[in-house]
């Protein structure tokens, strides 16, 4: 089948014609009847794998309430972008998920949920970033089944997001802390250890992080009941690996194809899985695996969505309104290159060290953690290797931790790699800026095509 984007009951038309989905595959649509309205404007890839992958997105609440059923163990995993997950995915019977994951409910159910309004209610208004929903689906209980454990990291972590997150201990939701230092520069005198990339970093914050993990790890073998020994945890990295391989397979296979060979917006959602699973680590494998036998199929036949001269664009942060992922191919521009703040969940964890070292060191080697010349720093890197034309930063309402950043990157990224970029900020329900924003993206292909 050649790709095109169509409507979510286009890719409906899959529905009984595909051998071997799993049960929780049924017509999308249904999804809608139960409120998420946005699906009827997005525009989807109309590959079998794509109806699997949404189907998959749109079913984790059941998974999460089937796994509560069957005596599971949930841990909520807030602000933690690839570290305690793996954790937990370690631990037999036991289910993480991403609560913070709730700040797209306001766009897929368009506002009709009233999480933005419940959070108005308690004082955490539009001013904050758009987490905010996820105070909402705490209080609604309506979302996804209160937790067995909640444990959120604090420190060089979004003023907005930590203090939401003590408003829902403040309500009776008990949270275990951990802390998240500020990823500095070493000073002459201090004894370091090569992050990831091979940077330096002070040994003594990789010795703290170890102390930090080695209590979740004292915590969670005496919740579950099971002991978290080195070997549990090295057989959870191991997993978790194959899992960012895939998907650094995928995005590569993607941004370096002559054309689209899969949209925008199914490449984030992809992305997504590698945070915590969407609570099936065994599906997100089979997911992603087929992601890149599609992908890989449509670059060997010379199968691509749209015109091949479409202009590369490189992403950086998360769009609150899914719609906005679509309208960039609309308007003759593909993603090539993306900083959607969780690319340490996309490195390969160290197996070769204790796995308490390799954790600590992967949580280290997150570019959200350390200045934004930094995480500016890897954008450039993955720029030149891709050969992306513009940058677009998209702004987060509300975010403190973007109040300069976006200058900042923009600033790095104009010097080093000589391209244009531009800045849009996306509130959740983007419909009255949308003619704006497709200004912004028309403007900035304008320039490239001059250039």
């Amino acid at each position: 089948m050649k790709p095109k984007k169509v409507t979510v009951e286009k890719l409906d038309e899959l529905h009984g014609k595909t051998p071997g989905l799993p049960a929780y595959c049924g017509k999308l649509c249904r999804h809608i009847d139960d409120g998420d309205h946005r699906l009827t404007k997005l525009e989807f890839d109309n590959s079998a794998i794509s109806y699997r992958l949404w189907n998959f997105l749109l079913t984790e609440e059941d998974r999460l309430r089937e796994a509560r059923a069957a005596g599971k163990y949930i841990i909520g995993t807030m602000k933690d972008l690839g570290t305690i997950p793996v954790m937990t995915y370690s631990i037999p019977n036991t289910i993480a998920f991403y609560p913070d994951g709730a700040w797209w409910i306001p766009c897929v159910m368009e506002l009709s949920g009233g999480l933005l309004l419940e959070a108005d209610n308690l004082g955490i208004d539009e001013s904050f970033c758009p987490v905010r929903a996820m105070l909402g689906a705490f209080v609604t209980e309506k979302h996804f089944p209160l937790p067995d454990l909640l444990i959120c990291s604090s420190g060089a972590v979004c003023d907005d997001f930590s203090a939401i997150a003590q408003r829902i201990e403040a309500m009776g939701h008990p949270i275990e802390w951990w802390e998240m230092p500020h990823i500095r520069k070493p000073t002459p005198e201090e004894k370091t250890i090569p992050l990831l990339d091979g940077s330096p970093a002070p040994k003594i914050q990789h010795e703290y992080l170890i102390d930090e993990f080695t209590r979740l790890r004292l915590l969670l073998q005496e919740k579950t009941g099971v002991e978290v020994s080195d070997k549990i945890l090295s057989a959870g990295i191991k997993r978790s690996n194959k899992i960012r391989q895939l998907l650094h397979e995928l995005r590569d296979t993607v941004f370096l194809a002559e054309g689209i060979v899969l949209p925008a917006l199914e490449l984030l959602i992809a992305e997504m899985l590698a945070i915590h699973y969407c609570s099936d680590i065994d599906e997100t494998e089979i997911i992603l695996q087929e992601m890149v036998n599609e992908v890989k199929n449509r670059v060997a036949n010379g199968f691509f969505i749209g015109n091949k001269s479409a202009t590369k664009v490189f992403w950086v942060n998360p769009v609150a309104d899914l719609r906005v992922m679509n309208m960039l191919e609309e308007y003759g521009c593909r993603l090539c290159g993306t900083d959607f703040m969780f690319t340490h969940a996309l490195d390969q964890i160290p197996e070769d060290i204790p796995p308490l070292e390799a954790l600590a060191l992967a949580a280290m080697s997150d570019s959200m953690t350390s200045g934004s010349t930094q995480r500016a720093a890897r954008i450039c890197k993955d720029i030149k290797k891709i050969g992306s034309e513009a940058l677009i930063i998209s702004k987060i309402p509300g975010a403190s931790h973007c109040a300069f950043e976006g200058k900042i990157i923009s600033e790095i990224v104009k010097r080093e790699c000589g391209i244009p970029v531009i800045e849009i900020e996306v509130p959740p329900m983007a419909d009255v800026m949308m003619m704006n924003i497709k200004t912004k993206i028309k403007t900035l292909k304008e320039i490239v095509d001059i250039l």
